[in-house]
């Protein structure tokens, strides 16, 4: 825990000892984590805003090149999500089969519903929220929301995410207070990104329990 911990907060020295270490191969490492952290629904802890914000710091140290990281890290958040999608979209109709107790088919109807109407909007939001930018494309694929529509979604929210974190580190990231004191800002990053998920299950869970209570 204490290792992971100091991944997080430490990640401009960790990526530059890559880099170092790995040279050009520090490009497929990059790939790789933003394609599992997206893509694999058992890998939502791997750090995705963070990375972005240090990456785009590093690069605009001269380690590495801003253009060839946003083409390929765009790429693998979109082919990330669109096989979490294609996971989902193969386990959905046989999970909800009514075999299992927990897998009703009502569940799969209201995936379906739902994202039948909001899924635009919930695929291109949860790519700024940790672990539901993981969970929302398999959740997606479960209730079948339509290929085409989910792919024109995912690349928009794909293009914006890394976009927005990765150029932010490239302006910002080496700016000596930025520089100075990276930790705090890639705690905060975290916490701006943690903090409204959390509220709203919270205020779900009350709102839950109300109606409950009122029944």
């Amino acid at each position: 825990m204490q290792d992971l911990v100091s991944l997080f907060l430490h990640l401009d020295v960790h990526l530059h000892e890559l880099l170092v270490q790995y040279g050009a191969w520090m490009y497929a490492i990059l790939f790789l984590v933003i394609f599992c952290e997206t893509g694999l629904v058992v890998t939502p802890f791997l750090p995705g805003d963070s990375l972005l914000f240090a990456v785009g710091a590093l690069a605009a140290g001269g380690g590495l090149d801003i253009w060839l990281l946003f083409l390929l890290l765009t790429t693998a958040a979109i082919l990330g999500n669109l096989c979490n999608y294609s996971i989902g979209r193969f386990i959905g109709p046989r999970a909800f089969t009514g075999n299992y107790r927990f897998f009703k088919r009502k569940y799969l109807d209201q995936a379906h519903a739902f994202y039948e109407k909001h899924g635009g909007k919930a695929i291109i939001l949860s790519r700024f929220l940790p672990f539901l930018r993981t969970f929302a494309p398999f959740v997606a694929g479960i209730g079948a929301m339509g290929r085409p529509r989910f792919f024109m979604f995912t690349a928009i929210g794909g293009v914006s995410w890394v976009g927005i974190f990765l150029f932010a580190g490239y302006f910002f990231g080496n700016i000596p207070f930025v520089k100075h004191n990276f930790s705090f800002v890639i705690m905060g990053i975290i916490l701006v990104t943690v903090i409204p998920p959390a509220i709203e299950f919270f205020k779900h869970r009350r709102r839950t329990h109300a109606s409950e209570a009122a029944k």
